[in-house]
């Protein structure tokens, strides 16, 4: 019989030092290369955010022009592998459409491997959401910067600035966020040297797990069920009864609020025609808090990255099926930085196991 070992999911135990980010759950803090969430979100976009998480390790790092172009010429050359992405993917998901687009990358390709990757996610997606429509995927702008470009794949048109500039904060925003599961899979693939490519894909594996990257829709279908303010108390008290899990709250890590949800909901605020859908979230926000802490009162859960991420991607008209893949694009950043850290000083990662089976 198999006993729950004492650290179990490797809660506390410290696998590795690293450069990149901290996330401090008792504080509610997130540090990512020494600057807050909060104070680098508002002052810079994804290709800012992966030139500093690159500095020291990889082409580019700490020069966000150089980023913005290596991105911009990766997107050139990833666009032509769309047609057989295409044909390959056809019924899968989004996700599973973005494994086999990086499943067809060569480690012998000659352009750096993290630009490479990180150039190729927008461009699969937004070719497989269009091909998912029925329509031919859009050509990347090499003119334009990664969440521009995105939408306007995506659209087939250049998007409202402010809708631009939301993707543009929600991408700088997830980039890294500590040794999270799909993070410390790259590291442990990384360490076995078999490259970044690689590395990238099975961090995208797991993050394909619903207990990782599949929160945002279940929010969006939580809000669908309520319906209007008033039920929210209701609805929740019911949830709670029948034993569901509130999706949107709660974390591993965090033992108080999440510092990425309140930048995300100020980016919602900044978004056309969202003020009536933001108060309704708000309101269910604060229904749930009290909810928790009604059922669960001797645990510390509240409101996560999720619960806004939520919002602002149904604001940016991105299907709920595509949400972890779009997630996805954001965190290849900080995906690619760990694996340059690994490969820089780390050993192979193997622990050991405590065997509990029967013995001759």
């Amino acid at each position: 019989m198999l006993q729950t070992p004492v650290n179990s999911g490797l809660d506390g135990i410290i696998a590795a030092d690293t450069l990149m980010s901290e996330v401090d759950g008792e504080a509610g803090r997130l540090i990512v290369r020494g600057h807050a969430i909060e104070d680098l979100a508002s002052r810079t976009g994804f290709e800012g955010v992966a030139a500093l998480l690159w500095t020291d390790f990889a082409q580019g790092g700490g020069d966000e022009g150089a980023v913005r172009q290596g991105l911009a010429t990766a997107r050139v050359r990833a666009f032509a592998e769309v047609p057989k992405l295409i044909a390959a993917a056809k019924g899968l998901t989004p996700v599973e459409g973005l494994r086999v687009g990086l499943g067809m990358l060569a480690d012998s390709e000659p352009m750096p491997h993290h630009y490479l990757v990180c150039g190729a996610l927008p461009v699969f997606l937004a070719a497989l959401l269009r091909a998912a429509e029925g329509k031919a995927a859009l050509a990347p702008d090499p003119a334009l910067t990664t969440a521009q470009d995105l939408l306007r794949m995506l659209r087939g048109r250049r998007a409202d600035p402010a809708f631009e500039k939301g993707l543009d904060t929600y991408l700088a925003t997830v980039a890294d966020h500590g040794f999270n599961a799909s993070t410390f899979t790259a590291r442990v693939v990384a360490s076995t040297r078999a490259g970044l490519i690689s590395s990238v894909l099975a961090a995208l594996c797991a993050l394909k797990g619903p207990l990782h990257g599949g929160a945002p829709g279940p929010v969006l279908d939580m809000f669908d069920e309520i319906g209007t303010p008033e039920r929210a108390g209701p609805w929740l008290d019911d949830a709670f009864a029948k034993g569901a899990r509130l999706m949107g709250f709660g974390h591993r890590i965090y033992k108080v609020r999440d510092p990425r949800a309140d930048v995300l909901k100020n980016t919602v605020a900044t978004l056309p025609q969202t003020a009536g859908r933001l108060a309704f979230a708000v309101e269910v926000e604060r229904s749930a808090i009290a909810a928790l802490r009604k059922h669960k009162p001797g645990q510390r859960l509240d409101t996560n990255v999720e619960f806004y991420t939520a919002l602002l991607l149904e604001a940016l008209e991105v299907p709920r099926s595509a949400f972890t893949a779009l997630f996805a694009v954001g965190r290849a950043a900080g995906w690619c930085a760990h694996i340059f850290e690994q490969e820089k000083g780390g050993r192979l990662i193997r622990p050991q196991s405590n065997y509990v089976g029967p013995r001759p």
